[in-house]
């Protein structure tokens, strides 16, 4: 029986995990048809690719002088942090990237301190020492300070550390001493990480991931932790309130790769995926038929906020997507849920309308820039938190909120989040750099990371995750300027844009189709102002020197989807479509 080794690696958003597992995965010499293109082979969505960021966790697995390593690559960023705990339970140890400049981040933290309390064997990997004013020493110490903060035990803390670059793909115990490949780091998880244990018994697997196939439906992703499965034998699946059903596995994959390969049989310690069982949700069990003993169940996080999804109903409705209709996007939305845990949907019989929970703008953006790449057109409304009743009090969601910003900017920032109701914590110096932690309501986020860009240049690194409900901290201050919206149908000309100028921002360009009630720009006042930039000039047979020469326009502001999600007010919808993002009055 070949050994196991389950590991998981845990990282912030762009320290180099998807890099480093796709040099493993080189080095495993497994290989499937992309071979070699310099792409990577984790990151397959086009979403993933251009962000830089991992959405879905992966499962790879290779085998190295005999030892079969499952590796599980864990999300960065804290809007799926739902992924993150459910992974954590099938693994035996941890590989903790972190970057050698900027050592250990609170996203980082965030998913070690699950891995402490689960007990698991961890591995430091400091990437990117081939960058310049690198400081691995310094990152090695952070690490072992966090640790002992987040009480490991003193197993945990007698760590084995690596250095290198995943980019270039070597890895050493030195960071002095480059070598040419990755071996060491795969010897290191061979000789620290234990092996995963052999378990007899009945069985036991637990269900901490999913998959979705047209074909098949719901995959079922999870680690047997006794006994073995088979396929074409009937097991029980206990569920999280309490009933039990018989199911049978039609087919079981253990990973292979990066694919799955098909099995008659599994055994305990190893990961597999089985078809053919209905109805099941995250956590539960399949156990032995006769005497089913179920593991404890894993809690997946509570969405934080909301938004109204609906059909398109602007003017320009249907010109530009393929599917428009309340079914169509019924349809996907469910669709979505089947593999999206930490994503609701409530669906309002008589309308045209759904209210979608998410984990944060981040999460539920990632939904809306998928659908409208496939083709759909919608309206979705302000993204709002969701306000919960404990204890007879009004109580909101609060996050932590890091910000490492130059010193010269720090004053604007601390005094840009207590405005929105956020409490300093810490504030420390890194180098050159201000270290600041806040506590501070999930609404005060809203619209925050563009006006703090534009209040540090740009220089401002800005995380958050969150914390817990807390009591309604009161009102935040709210963006008082007014939209200017126009009032006519028609395409925008540059006459009339330019004598009106001096009323505010615009969102578009001369020569852009505009209409009714859409949102073209930003009023310098507060109140919503009407104007009409269609009507031309009136044309004369009379010249005069130099009066059409002098027509200077300010480029239009551009919006990313997220920051139009944040930038709208109540009253007003955001369309999407394949095509563009407009704003609109409701």
């Amino acid at each position: 029986m070949e050994s196991i080794r389950n590991i998981a690696i845990i990282a912030h958003v762009d320290h180099g995990k998807t890099t480093l597992v796709d040099k493993i995965i080189h080095e495993c010499k497994v290989f499937d048809e992309r071979k070699d293109t310099g792409e990577l082979i984790l990151d397959n969505q086009d979403l993933e690719r251009e962000r830089g960021i991992t959405i879905t966790s992966k499962n790879v697995a290779t085998t190295f002088n005999g030892v079969k390593i499952n590796i599980i690559d864990t999300p960065g960023h804290a809007d799926f942090g739902g992924e993150v705990e459910r992974v954590l339970k099938m693994a035996d140890g941890v590989l903790l990237l972190v970057d050698a400049f900027e050592g250990p981040m609170p996203q980082t933290r965030f998913v070690l301190s699950k891995a402490i309390e689960l007990g698991l064997k961890p591995i430091l990997v400091v990437n990117k020492v081939d960058k310049d004013n690198c400081r691995p020493e310094d990152v090695q110490g952070d690490v072992f300070d966090l640790m002992f903060n987040l009480d490991a035990n003193e197993d945990q803390l007698d760590f084995v550390t690596l250095f290198g670059s995943s980019k270039y793909g070597w890895m050493s115990t030195d960071y002095r001493a480059p070598t040419d490949n990755i071996v060491p780091l795969l010897e290191a998880v061979i000789a620290n990480i234990p092996e995963a244990p052999y378990k007899e018994g009945t069985p036991q697997m637990q269900i901490t991931s999913l998959d979705y196939s047209k074909f098949t439906g719901r995959i079922a992703i999870g680690r047997i932790f006794r006994g073995d499965l088979e396929a074409g034998q009937d097991y029980m699946l206990c569920k999280k309130d309490g009933t039990k059903k018989k199911v049978r596995i039609k087919e079981l994959f253990v990973f292979e790769g990066l694919g799955k390969a098909k099995v008659q049989k599994a055994r305990s310690g190893d990961i597999c995926a089985i078809v053919g069982i209905d109805n099941f949700d995250i956590g539960d069990t399949i156990a032995d038929l006769e005497n089913p003993e179920e593991l404890p169940h894993i809690e997946v996080d509570e969405p934080t906020m909301s938004m109204l999804f609906t059909i398109n109903t602007s003017p320009f409705f249907g010109k530009e997507g393929k599917f428009v209709t309340s079914r169509h996007i019924r349809e996907r939305l469910y669709r979505e849920t089947e593999k999206n845990l930490a994503l609701r949907v409530e669906d309002f019989d008589t309308e045209d309308k759904f209210n979608v929970y998410g984990r944060g703008i981040l999460h539920l953006s990632v939904l809306i820039e998928t659908m409208r790449r496939e083709g759909y057109e919608l309206q979705v409304g302000k993204p709002e938190v969701i306000y919960k009743e404990l204890d007879g009090r009004k109580c909101e969601p609060i996050e932590m909120l890091v910000v490492d910003v130059p010193e010269d900017y720090a004053g604007k920032v601390i005094e840009m989040v207590t405005q929105r109701k956020g409490m300093l914590k810490v504030m420390e110096p890194k180098g050159d750099v201000q270290h600041l932690e806040f506590e501070i309501p999930s609404r005060g986020l809203i619209g925050l990371r563009n006006n703090m860009l534009t209040a540090t240049a740009g220089q401002a690194v800005i995380t958050h995750r969150f914390l817990a409900y807390e009591p309604f901290k009161g009102d935040v201050p709210e963006n008082n300027k007014g939209s200017i919206v126009s009032g006519m149908e028609g395409q925008a000309l540059a006459y009339a844009l330019n004598r009106l100028q001096d009323r505010g921002k615009f969102f578009i360009d001369p020569g852009e189709k505009v209409y009714k009630g859409q949102v073209i720009g930003e009023n310098t006042r507060g109140g919503d102002l009407e104007v009409n930039v269609i009507k031309g000039k009136k044309l004369t047979n009379m010249r005069a020197a130099g009066s059409d020469d002098n027509m200077k326009l300010a480029p239009k502001i551009k919006f990313s989807l997220e920051e139009a999600m944040e930038y709208i007010r109540q009253d007003e919808y955001l369309e999407v479509t394949p095509a563009s993002l407009r704003m609109r009055k409701i």
